[in-house]
């Protein structure tokens, strides 16, 4: 659920619908976005597509660089926080996750192992200038990731963006604008694009700019999609997944990419609130929906509609009065598409980036939430494959047929692979980790899409092994014609074979032509009869009927 209802008033300042209220300051603000995208192979049919080898072996320009992880590096660098984050997860997950083979590469990655990881690290700040006119804020870039797995065609951008001590309205209107692919619309009369940042920015360690936004770019987008029936995708963006390009461009690369879903991108968010200010109801409301900023007395939506919001998205195991020893005060919300985590930034085991809360939220809770949308971003990649199989489906067209056969049969395979190595109902039994997995797979949905896909794909087998069985009838059918018209033809060369006709003193010339000339017309015969099977199968099962008297049953029309 997320509130991005179209508005066609121009965006109003973030701060002013808080103007009576003091400004709710954020001693620390952390952001991770994840863009999942579908890979499109350039050959279809192949078996295998290993798009991380790909992005491997393109050379010097390349600016994603594989990460060598903590189990695979030097011993050293393994800490007590990597063996936390391994001990969180059941072991079917830690094989996901890490593997058993500590001897992994690139290019031939093993079934023990089927993450790949890459990092590009030429970018330092995001710069973001949320509406017109407004003041530019410099987040700092921690990371830029993608993630691919092994045998299914999606790959997954994460980005993860921090800066200390900014206003709350502030922090509402970055989770509401920053992670957009492209713009919904555009207000009246402007080019100011809808939701959308006024300006984003990719700056370098040198504070250089590298690329910067077109949201304002209208006729580009319109023409985009009237030529290409598929939105754009942003400058700023594209330019984050080089050498990855749109599949709905003209750009030229081996790596190609097609969204899945909602062009607002899936995040997570770190919250500590300063120890003089404070959360209110609405301020949870519009955080846990990445709704925007607002008065923080009024709420977004009805009461009504809110009157089950504690319980249907909050978790609230330490949060209200209870012993802080074990946890400190904090709340985890989601609504499936944004995690948020809210504490006091005066507690430092809550902001503590090795041991405490802030440490959870980078490590074992990013890997929950990216598990949680590889799976939606997978079935939704198995049920577009299934419909394009189905689009090319044609009954009367033989290459069309096998084609069909074919991709249902690559797709069920792939899907069997997906549920035995990816597929998940539980992650970890610590209580937390396992009630957040299950709260956004609740709000995502996943169940009912996983057991869609599934009978979805029931449905192709079921069709294929019909068709299979038609054809196999068809063929019993047809040997059955051949086989009882040869039975005349063996019973005739059986009665010449009975010595009635004394052929056995002719020359061996003679013998042979009359072998041939017998042969020939067999051969004719039994040709004709294959060819006829159907139509002659109709007339026999036409003779068969003791109902009907012989002149009807030959006049029968025979079935198509």
């Amino acid at each position: 659920m997320l509130d991005d209802v179209r508005s066609e008033n121009p965006p109003c300042d973030p701060l002013s619908s808080r103007a009576a209220f003091p400004d709710t300051r954020i001693g620390q603000f952390r952001q991770i976005l994840l863009w999942p995208v579908e890979l499109v192979p350039l050959h279809p049919e192949a078996a295998d597509h290993n798009f991380a080898a790909v992005l491997s072996s393109l050379g010097a320009d390349n600016p994603w660089k594989v990460v060598d992880d903590e189990f695979t590096g030097d011993p050293k660098n393994f800490q007590e926080r990597h063996y936390n984050e391994f001990v969180t997860f059941l072991p079917p997950v830690q094989r996901f996750l890490y593997g058993s083979n500590p001897s992994k590469t690139v290019g031939s990655v093993s079934s023990e192992s089927p993450v790949t990881t890459f990092r590009r690290t030429d970018i330092a700040t995001l710069r973001v200038v949320l509406t017109p006119g407004a003041k530019a804020i410099d987040l700092k870039v921690e990371h830029i990731d993608l993630y691919f797995f092994f045998e299914i065609d999606v790959v997954i951008l994460a980005l993860e963006i921090s800066t200390n001590d900014i206003g709350l309205a502030d922090v509402q209107d970055v989770m509401f604008r920053l992670g957009r692919t492209h713009p919904a619309y555009w207000e009246k009369g402007t080019d100011v694009a809808g939701h959308c940042p006024a300006k984003v920015e990719f700056l370098s360690e040198q504070s250089v700019v590298v690329v910067a936004s077109d949201y304002e770019d209208r006729d580009r987008f319109l023409t985009h999609v009237c030529a290409k029936r598929a939105a754009r995708v942003a400058a700023h963006w594209q330019y984050l997944l080089f050498p990855l390009v749109p599949h709905h461009s003209d750009l030229p690369g081996m790596l190609r990419y097609k969204q899945l879903e909602y062009y607002r991108m899936p995040q997570m968010a770190f919250i500590a609130v300063q120890p003089d200010s404070e959360l209110t109801r609405a301020d949870y409301v519009r955080l846990a929906f990445a709704s925007g900023p607002g008065s923080c007395q009024e709420l977004p939506f009805s009461d009504r509609h809110l009157e089950d919001f504690e319980k249907r998205y909050c978790y609230d195991r330490y949060f209200g009065k209870h012993n802080e020893i074990e946890w400190p005060q904090s709340r985890y919300m989601s609504c499936g598409h944004a995690l948020v985590v809210t504490g006091s930034a005066e507690n430092p085991f809550f902001v503590d980036p090795n041991h405490g809360c802030l440490n959870s939220f980078r490590h074992e809770h990013f890997l929950v939430f990216l598990i949680a949308h590889f799976h939606k971003a997978s079935l939704l990649m198995f049920s577009d494959r299934l419909t394009a199989a189905m689009s090319r489906l044609d009954a009367h067209s033989k290459s069309a047929s096998i084609a069909f056969r074919m991709a249902s049969r690559r797709a069920l395979q792939t899907f069997l692979r997906f549920t035995h190595r990816y597929w998940f109902y539980s992650v970890s039994n610590q209580t937390q980790a396992h009630d957040l997995f299950a709260l956004c797979r609740t709000h995502l949905d996943i169940d009912r899409l996983y057991n869609d896909i599934r009978q979805e794909i029931q449905e192709m087998s079921e069709f294929l092994e019909n068709e299979a069985m038609r054809r196999q009838n068809d063929t019993v059918t047809r040997l059955t014609v051949v086989t009882t018209l040869g039975l005349v033809a063996t019973t005739v060369t059986g009665f010449l074979g009975m010595n009635l006709l004394d052929w056995a003193n002719q020359s061996t010339e003679w013998r042979l032509l009359a072998f041939t000339a017998v042969l020939v017309p067999t051969v004719i015969l039994t040709l004709i009869a294959v060819a006829n099977s159907r139509v002659l199968s109709d007339i026999m099962e036409s003779l068969s009927d003791g109902s009907a008297r012989w002149l009807p049953r030959l006049r029968r029309k025979p079935k198509i």
